[in-house]
């Protein structure tokens, strides 16, 4: 048994590493799928909420519809021109993605309340 163990010891070791390097291998594929999924999440709510600063920004200063999308697109381009870049959504998308905020914003009852409030004291320096 001894004479075994020493005939078999030089083996062992490729034997271990044979066995090892499998599960190394999807330990690593695993912690970069896990670490790639929270990159572009963080890249997604980043674009989200450049898009939603944009469109409070544009209702603010009154755009017509087509001068406040671009208004918003260029905001997102400028603030957070990693996450464009990575996710690169087509324009289409982006040009969906500020209408849809811009709404969103117009019907938020809080934007409402302080446009009202805005109406009301331009009326009264006026």
């Amino acid at each position: 048994m001894n004479g075994f163990l020493t005939a078999a010891q030089p083996y062992a070791l490729e034997i271990l590493g044979l066995a090892l390097t499998p599960a190394i291998l999807w330990a690593s594929v695993q912690i970069a799928r896990r670490t790639g999924l929270d990159i572009e999440q963080r890249h997604r709510d980043a674009l989200h909420t450049a898009l939603m600063t944009g469109a409070r920004l544009a209702l603010a200063k009154q755009l017509t519809a087509a001068a406040a999308i671009e208004l918003v697109l260029g905001y997102v381009r400028q603030s957070v021109p990693d996450a464009v870049g990575k996710l690169n959504p087509p324009q289409s998308v982006l040009e969906n993605l500020a209408k849809s905020k811009i709404e969103a914003v117009k019907a938020d009852p809080a934007f409402q309340a302080g446009h009202a409030i805005g109406e009301a004291i331009k009326q009264a320096i006026r």
